[in-house]
């Protein structure tokens, strides 16, 4: 699924260009990579609405800049310390025939029937809600799906056990697995299983 919205090339650049803009109710942009950088502007509240979208966050957008087609992806967004307002906003270019890196959501499930939850007395504790991968435009996924229904209590899933899309690859950063979420002993549970296993 793509989506799609339009945007207009912004020629007058500069703070008080974009705060001229802010006040119309506009959004100025850049969209960058594989090639020259395109400076935009955008309808702000269409933005504002479409960024509490998950999705909009892990898709392939069309940006339709004065009738011409550009294919990029969410990069950066810069927020209003207080006000719900977006000030900027950076979209990078993507070609269908290069990987590109995106961070994805973490769509959790089976939390509730794991052996962890149903018998141990744990709770699940959801350490990342996003994992960063690495795939072409075509095989992105707007989520990834993690199944904890055989999570045993003390256990975690570490995010080299997250089974990926085919052709998505994962990218880490830094050293180790990072843990993705993990079954923890809730204390009363704990207390009430007697005095019998030492600890």
């Amino acid at each position: 699924m793509q989506i799609q919205f339009k945007a207009t090339k912004r020629d007058a650049q500069g703070t008080g260009a974009s705060r001229r803009l802010r006040r119309a109710g506009q959004l100025p942009g850049i969209i960058y990579g594989g090639g020259e950088a395109l400076p935009i502007s955008l309808d702000h509240n269409e933005l504002y609405h479409l960024l509490k979208k998950e999705v909009f966050h892990s898709s392939v957008l069309s940006i339709d800049v004065d009738g011409k087609k550009e294919t990029a992806v969410l990069r950066d967004t810069q927020w209003h310390a207080f006000k719900p307002q977006v000030l900027h906003i950076d979209f990078q270019r993507i070609d269908a025939d290069q990987k590109m890196h995106l961070k994805v959501p973490l769509h959790f499930s089976g939390d509730e029937v794991s052996p962890a939850v149903k018998l141990g007395g744990c709770i699940i504790s959801h350490v990342l809600n996003e994992i960063g991968i690495q795939c072409l435009p075509k095989d992105l996924p707007e989520f990834v799906e993690v199944d904890l229904s055989a999570l045993e209590a003390g256990q975690s899933v570490h995010a080299s056990q997250v089974k990926l899309p085919a052709g998505v690859e994962l990218v880490q950063h830094g050293e180790g697995d990072p843990v993705i979420a993990s079954a923890l002993k809730v204390r009363g549970a704990a207390e009430a299983e007697g005095e019998g296993e030492a600890a």
